[in-house]
């Protein structure tokens, strides 16, 4: 559905975008994800068709952006950061005209301004100012004018910007029902969100790919290793931690324990095997025969935040603004 090869996109000297490739299948949803400056909006920008490539080639549901742009322009609702959103137009005003600008005319154009308004839980403000409405409502409707047109494509920079808790469940079941019909690309810097909802992510830091994988995969990756998180307790009711960090430490194919989170009578380590060392059965059975019960042992898994602070390494600088000039009309 979307696919994009050594894309490139240069600001005089700067280089926003440096020859990444990625793919997208149909019905995906897929975090796209970096550090401020990474090129995120500006990779977006040139998929909407907003920009054009410096290099490389992008299609959308098999058009070019450089080549055939009115064709993806048809086929993809996108949510900028910021709402493009008229405060002098009422709700109902503005999704009209947005719809009349994507083709949608008659029953048809109603029929789909009555449904984005009870997808995106704006029906109670169709009459209201889009100028008076809070921040979490004009996100909303900012939603609702990227789905009105039914895209096969939704690229959404991060589209839970500003709502409250109930709103942002809100918006991802949404979100996570567009999946199917839809081809979701998802910018946003709420992490835990992005394993919530996405089947894949693409990571890119200073303008370059960094990563592309599901989460899961993500995580084998990105460890090398396997972590096991163990809870160990006690049976007379008191625990001795250094006692059985150092017990753990002599399990051949032991790498490294970490004491999590020690209580009076149970203590939860973390356990990090040597490369290629399966230790789960001696694990167990050095912990059982010291005396000790063995309360949980399971695998230990990295957040997706973890992954994305050892794949970007450090902060990057504020995203490069697109000079003026090189907007197209």
């Amino acid at each position: 559905m979307i696919e994009v090869k050594q894309l490139t996109k240069r600001y005089a000297r700067t280089t926003a975008v440096d020859q990444i490739s990625f793919s997208v299948e149909k019905g995906q949803i897929v975090g796209f994800l970096g550090p401020n400056g990474a090129g995120k909006t500006t990779t977006m920008r040139v998929l909407t068709c907003f920009l054009p490539p410096s290099a490389g080639t992008a299609k959308v549901a098999g058009f070019d952006v450089l080549e055939q742009p009115r064709e993806v322009k048809k086929r993809v609702g996108y949510l900028p950061e910021t709402p493009p959103l008229y405060p002098e137009m009422a709700t109902v005003e503005y999704l009209r005209f947005v719809g009349k600008l994507k083709g949608l005319s008659g029953a048809e154009l109603d029929k789909r301004i009555d449904y984005v308004c009870g997808r995106c839980s704006i029906a109670d403000v169709k009459t209201r100012l889009l100028g008076k409405l809070s921040k979490g409502y004009r996100q909303r409707v900012g939603l609702a004018q990227a789905i009105i047109h039914n895209p096969e494509v939704l690229i959404l920079d991060e589209p839970t910007a500003g709502l409250d808790p109930k709103q942002i469940n809100e918006t991802r079941d949404l979100i996570k029902s567009l999946a199917g019909d839809h081809t979701i690309i998802l910018s946003t810097h709420i992490l835990p969100e992005v394993e919530q909802t996405c089947e894949q992510v693409i990571i890119i830091n200073k303008g370059k790919l960094a990563a592309t994988d599901s989460v899961r995969n993500l995580q084998a990756r990105t460890r090398g290793v396997e972590s096991l998180l163990v809870e160990i307790a006690g049976r007379d009711g008191s625990l001795d931690a250094q006692q059985v960090q150092s017990t753990l430490e002599q399990i051949p194919g032991v790498a490294q324990v970490l004491c999590k989170d020690p209580k009076d009578h149970r203590v939860i380590f973390e356990v990090q095997t040597q490369k290629g060392q399966l230790i789960r059965g001696d694990l167990a059975r050095a912990i059982v025969a010291a005396g000790w019960d063995l309360n949980e042992l399971r695998a230990a898994s990295m957040s997706l935040e973890e992954i994305f602070l050892e794949l970007t390494g450090e902060e990057t600088p504020a995203e490069v603004t697109e000079p003026a000039s090189e907007i197209p009309a």
